[in-house]
């Protein structure tokens, strides 16, 4: 065990230097100068050239990727080009909301996707396996900007359940924060919990005909018992390599959802970005991005082991 978790972090280690020579390279190849959208309408030479000496621009790539890579590794992320603010300090003010409603959305959708799943496969042929699969459908089927665009208008504007844009800081007010976060949550987690559903499904009607589930139905255990214990237990595995996958999307596919309730996270920060080729910028949410698909992708192996006890001994989560 210890050989494969020592293997494991060796190739998170190599995927994120990899990750990060692909964000550096990427970023420079987009089309567009940063120093011409700096410059104003003072578009003069000498105003380009000393703003690419200012930021580095002017540099070899080898030179400016060295200087990137011991920059970051002392957590400095430069300064952003569009309004001379230090990007670690623009992350420590998005990366909290961005974090928060990615980890609500997960938790929302895992437990409405890991009940309905179970549902589907014991009442398997039953109006409760249609009704799963029909709502299963429509989250997989309805793009997140409209049905957020339709709880706006039904559920901020017109009834005033919850509020239709706005943040509030966690420790400045909790009830608040829950209030203006709940809903995008579940906006966000509606496709991911279709889709936690259909792989619980799939994995408890092949546990449900397996021979150890008909051995504990033999001997005796109770349904429930069988159920959660026996079953869902071995149908985990596949639940939580769905969940650690969709984890890192939702933190980069939360850029809509932040721009439709107005949360100030990366989506409105990367948008601007973009447009504006604040390279410092998209380098650090790219990287992060990047980063936390490989952190949860290790998180995921070793919750492996927690499991299923035969991984401890194997190292191997085939």
């Amino acid at each position: 065990m210890a050989r494969y978790l020592l293997t494991r972090a060796w190739q998170s280690a190599l995927t994120l230097l990899l990750s990060t020579v692909v964000v550096f390279v990427g970023v420079r190849a987009l089309p567009g100068d940063p120093a011409l959208a700096l410059a104003g309408e003072d578009r003069s030479p000498e105003a380009l050239e000393a703003i690419r000496r200012h930021y580095g621009l002017d540099q070899p790539l080898p030179v400016q990727f060295a200087q990137y890579v011991e920059r970051m590794a002392q957590g400095d992320f430069g300064v952003s080009i569009r309004t001379g603010t230090p990007v670690s300090s623009m992350l420590t003010t998005a990366l909290p909301v961005t974090v928060e409603l990615s980890v609500l959305a997960i938790l929302i959708a895992s437990a409405l996707g890991v009940g309905a799943g179970v549902l589907a496969a014991v009442r398997r042929g039953r109006p409760a396996e249609w009704l799963a699969n029909g709502l299963a459908l429509i989250g997989l089927s309805v793009p997140h900007f409209w049905l957020g665009l339709l709880a706006i208008l039904y559920l901020s504007v017109a009834t005033g359940l919850f509020p239709a844009s706005g943040f509030v800081p966690i420790l400045e007010d909790p009830v608040d924060n829950l209030h203006h976060i709940v809903l995008p949550a579940v906006i966000l987690g509606t496709g991911l919990a279709a889709i936690i559903m259909r792989q619980t499904r799939s994995a408890m009607l092949d546990s449900l005909s397996s021979d150890y589930v008909r051995t504990a139905k033999a001997k005796g255990l109770r349904p429930r018992a069988v159920i959660t214990r026996h079953a869902l237990r071995n149908s985990l595995i596949v639940v939580v390599t769905v969940v650690g996958l969709q984890l890192g999307g939702l933190i980069s596919g939360a850029v809509v959802t932040e721009q439709i309730f107005g949360l100030p996270g990366f989506g409105k920060m990367t948008i601007d970005a973009v447009f504006q080729r604040d390279y410092p910028v998209i380098q650090a949410v790219v990287l992060l991005t990047a980063t936390a698909y490989i952190v949860i992708n290790f998180l995921v192996d070793l919750l492996y082991s927690v499991i299923d006890p035969r991984i401890r001994v194997t190292g191997d989560p085939a």
